[in-house]
């Protein structure tokens, strides 16, 4: 199968900045699109932004021109610059990957990170 580790997330202060990764491992995998997804206490998990492989981007409202996602294809890597951070941002954000892995055949999959948690202080 496909894992996905996180890195990057913190406590940081309203209106600072965070840079959170996500890499994909494994055997014989192609990945299409890549996204993150976050949780806070008591809610559900939110698509945050989303990337294919040919870079079309989406966001969530909330998030636009604060928010940039990006992926290095060739490390099978995609990150999420988080800028003008604010205290609603505060959550568990979930890296997120679908496409196709190599078993006995090529069969789709879809994976998600174990978290990794961002609090925004006021």
């Amino acid at each position: 199968q496909v894992q996905l580790r996180e890195s990057g997330g913190g406590l940081v202060q309203a209106g600072g900045s965070l840079r959170l990764s996500c890499a994909a491992s494994g055997s014989r995998f192609s990945i299409n699109t890549m996204g993150w997804y976050h949780q806070a206490p008591g809610k559900q998990r939110e698509l945050v932004a989303t990337i294919t492989r040919y870079g079309s981007t989406n966001y969530a409202d909330s998030v636009k021109g604060r928010f940039t996602i990006s992926r290095d294809n060739a490390k099978n890597t995609v990150y999420l610059q988080m800028n003008s951070l604010k205290p609603e941002d505060t959550a568990v954000y979930y890296c997120n990957a679908d496409g196709t892995v190599l078993a006995d055949t090529w069969s789709r999959f879809t994976s998600w990170g174990q978290g990794t948690q961002v609090t925004v202080s006021s």
